[in-house]
């Protein structure tokens, strides 16, 4: 399976640790939407899309099972948000 595409819409509120929201298509033919960007303190990281579960956790809806597979995602995503950041802003 391979990543086709990646989009990343920047998110602006200057007091929120969530930077980006990511979509990821794989093969032309299945897409993962709301992959968040956070900034952490030993920088950024990605959060799989989640629900809370009733006792306040959350529980990821869809994650890499690979830790290669992760590790490739985090990867192209934290990547294509870096192109992002330096686009002139509108």
């Amino acid at each position: 399976m391979q990543i086709s595409d990646v989009r990343v819409r920047i998110v602006k509120k200057d007091d929120s640790k969530l930077k980006a929201v990511a979509s990821v298509t794989f093969d032309d033919c299945f897409v993962v939407h709301d992959i968040k960007v956070i900034e952490g303190n030993e920088g950024y990281f990605i959060a799989m899309p989640s629900r809370k579960t009733n006792d306040g956790e959350y529980k990821d809806i869809a994650h890499p099972i690979k830790p290669e597979t992760r590790e490739e995602l985090i990867k192209i995503i934290l990547s294509a948000f870096e192109l992002e950041k330096a686009k002139p802003q509108e």
